[in-house]
């Protein structure tokens, strides 16, 4: 009885580590449009339908500081950032998708607090679906600690 006891608890586990949700978290500091677009947006995707396919999930966060922070305002002129002429005509369309992200992907943004006050970011000006954080070294100290493979976009 014992002996069959400890084969179902072996099993039992083998069952479970086939079926465990992989995590990333995305160390966010490109300016670049095209890397949210590709990288970060169609990135997510392709990963999470890779990881549904083999019956597992994605638990993706991402880390936004350096550079990225215009991705995520609801008006760049009330801020520091850099202009970008190009993103400033997808803005809106960018927002929605990273949106559906958190939606469809359950993928949780985390900005760097301190890049806000150095940016001139106030929080009202950040779009709705984002979490503030102490710092981006914070947020992935702790995502890094708690398991999540780290991936950089810069």
């Amino acid at each position: 009885m014992k002996k069959l006891f400890l084969v179902l608890v072996i099993l039992l586990g083998l069952l479970r580590a086939d079926g465990d949700t992989k995590k990333a978290v995305i160390d966010l500091t490109t300016s670049d449009l095209a890397k949210i677009e590709g990288r970060l947006i169609k990135g997510v995707a392709f990963n999470n339908a890779h990881y549904q396919s083999d019956s597992k999930g994605l638990d993706t966060i991402v880390v936004i500081h350096g550079e990225a922070y215009k991705f995520f305002v609801k008006d760049i002129a009330k801020t520091k950032c850099k202009k970008d002429k190009e993103f400033e005509a997808k803005a809106k369309e960018i927002h929605q998708k990273l949106e559906l992200l958190t939606k469809n992907y359950s993928v949780k943004f985390q900005m760097c607090g301190v890049g806000m006050k150095l940016k001139e970011i106030n929080k009202d000006n950040v779009v709705e679906f984002i979490e503030i954080i102490p710092s981006a070294m914070v947020g992935l100290i702790d995502a890094q600690n708690n398991g999540y493979a780290f991936v950089p976009i810069y």
